[in-house]
């Protein structure tokens, strides 16, 4: 069997190199492996291709959002707006969270000075920041792990595959070049579908985890900008 495996691969000829043939020739744990990796590298560019859409709708709604919100839009019409949108994303759901708990503070009964208004605000729009950023990581890690793994994983069925080609080589009367060729261009196939599978997802999630951290840092800062005007806005107690 072992013999079969060394010499049933199709040599390239005059057509090129035959990866199909290469592949349906390789043996089974080697094709387990291409498999698996098939398997990532789909898995891979469906993330990229959705996380894409998200991270460029998560950037164009703070255009917006931050146009609309530094236009000098009246504050409790900017929330009430907002609030009609339904489910907010992004910088909108920040200042909403913000102003909610703003408004809700000051409701209280009894004295509340303008720092408790303030810090409440702060938290909610820190929680509001936290949701929003782990929407946007989501599925981040499985890129990195594909990134991290999947020349491992080709290297294995590259070694696995070489290995099968030298058991069966040790077989046979005579090798030569042609006889080694096949088993050992069948095991590299696996390599270079480990890198197919692993140069995507480690571009991209260095590309999306870049633009997260600009977003972090963009949500960060409305939040602060936000916080200096509700301390602005807020009464003293005397003044409910």
């Amino acid at each position: 069997m072992l013999v079969n495996a060394v010499q049933a691969a199709p040599a390239a000829g005059d057509g090129g190199l035959d990866v199909a043939g290469l592949v349906m020739h390789a043996s089974l744990p080697v094709q387990a492996v291409m498999l698996a990796l098939l398997v990532i590298s789909i898995a891979s560019w469906t993330i990229i291709l959705r996380k894409k859409r998200v991270l460029d709708r998560a950037a164009r709604e703070a255009d917006a959002f931050e146009e609309r919100f530094w236009s000098g839009a009246e504050l409790g019409r900017l929330h009430a707006d907002s609030s009609r949108n339904g489910a907010l994303e992004g910088t909108e759901a920040i200042f909403d969270a913000g102003m909610r708990e703003f408004n809700r503070v000051l409701q209280r009964r009894g004295g509340v000075d303008s720092r408790m208004q303030v810090e409440a605000a702060q938290r909610a729009m820190r929680a509001a920041t936290a949701r929003e950023l782990d929407g946007l990581e989501h599925n981040l890690e499985f890129l990195a792990n594909a990134g991290s793994i999947s020349p491992y994983i080709g290297l294995f069925g590259t070694v696995w595959g070489i290995m099968v080609s030298f058991q069966g080589l040790a077989k046979l009367k005579t090798a030569t070049i042609a006889t080694v060729a096949p088993g050992i261009s069948e095991a590299l196939i696996a390599t270079a579908m480990g890198l197919f599978a692993a140069i995507p997802a480690v571009w991209a999630y260095n590309r999306f985890a870049t633009r997260v951290e600009r977003l972090a840092s963009r949500y960060d800062t409305f939040g602060e900008e936000f916080s200096s005007i509700l301390q602005r806005h807020s009464p003293l107690p005397d003044e409910r």
